[in-house]
């Protein structure tokens, strides 16, 4: 027993010697890496090297406390400068921009209008997923490049040409790149959509675009077009929602109680919708309804 109790003392004894020459050890380590020269550490720069231009608290204005640390200030030169933008940094600013694209492409341009009466055709037509959505979506867009192809035409040679060649700045440049889109907003719009939003703000309009601000053309121009848009949708049901009753009323009479009309009708409305040639009429008069 007392050797059994001798072994045990020892054995503690060494684990504390052994975790006090560790702890030394690390001591010893910091207090080296202390003394070393800056230069010949793992690290970059030098003691006598400094980031800032003052020391911190000197500063009296804002512009001192902007100049006070030259670490975190970030000088884009571009144009004037001899200098282009960082390629990082247009990547970035392709990037937000796509980001952003399809609420542009939806809020600013004519795909509202295009999309919805394309899903009102294909609702009346009472053909399902025919055509997909995908395909929908392909025609609605195609179809804005192509009503807003003068639109964008005008935006490159007004803005953009000239911001490239250093003729303008970036506000000027953005300033001629949104007139080409007002002009085209505001002539879609109705007046009393303008005239409500107006007068929620509490703005005084003697009806020249120049007075609307874009927070108010924007939602004006999209209610304009959801008016037009379901307009244009009510026009396309009409005919295929007689066809839908003759149909039920001959079932009726026939006693066909039990079957659904929409299975007899759809046949008939896609017939109609072929030698009407559909497809041709729909897609020219909404062209045509933005006046191009």
């Amino acid at each position: 027993m007392k050797k059994y109790f001798s072994g045990y003392h020892l054995a503690k004894l060494v684990c504390l010697l052994l975790l006090a020459g560790i702890l030394f050890s690390r001591k010893t380590t910091a207090l080296a890496a202390t003394d070393t020269p800056y230069r010949e550490s793992n690290l970059t720069g030098t003691t006598e090297e400094r980031t800032n231009e003052r020391a911190p608290g000197t500063a009296e204005n804002a512009d001192d406390l902007a100049e006070m640390n030259i670490a975190n200030t970030v000088t884009i030169t571009y144009g004037n400068g001899n200098g282009s933008v960082n390629g990082a940094l247009r990547i970035l600013v392709i990037l937000t921009l796509i980001a952003i694209a399809p609420t542009l492409i939806i809020m600013m341009t004519s795909f509202t209008r295009i999309i919805i009466v394309l899903h009102f055709t294909r609702q009346a037509l009472n053909t399902q997923t025919a055509p997909p959505n995908t395909v929908l979506i392909g025609i609605a867009l195609f179809l804005t490049f192509f009503i807003m192809q003068p639109t964008l035409t005008s935006i490159y040679t007004e803005a953009v040409v000239p911001y490239e060649a250093g003729e303008m700045n970036e506000e000027e440049a953005l300033t001629k790149a949104a007139a080409p889109i007002r002009q085209f907003m505001y002539g879609q719009t109705f007046k009393k959509d303008v005239s409500l939003f107006m007068d929620i703000n509490r703005l005084e309009w003697s009806g020249e675009l120049e007075e609307i601000p874009m927070s108010v053309l924007v939602p004006s121009f999209i209610i304009s077009e959801l008016r037009r848009a379901f307009i244009i949708g009510f026009l396309i049901y009409i005919p295929f929602i007689v066809i839908d009753m003759v149909v039920a009323s001959t079932l009726m009479s026939m006693g066909m109680m039990m079957l659904p009309p929409t299975t007899i009708s759809m046949p008939f409305k896609i017939l109609l919708f072929v030698l009407a040639d559909g497809w041709y009429l729909i897609i020219k008069g909404l062209v045509e309804s933005f006046n191009l």
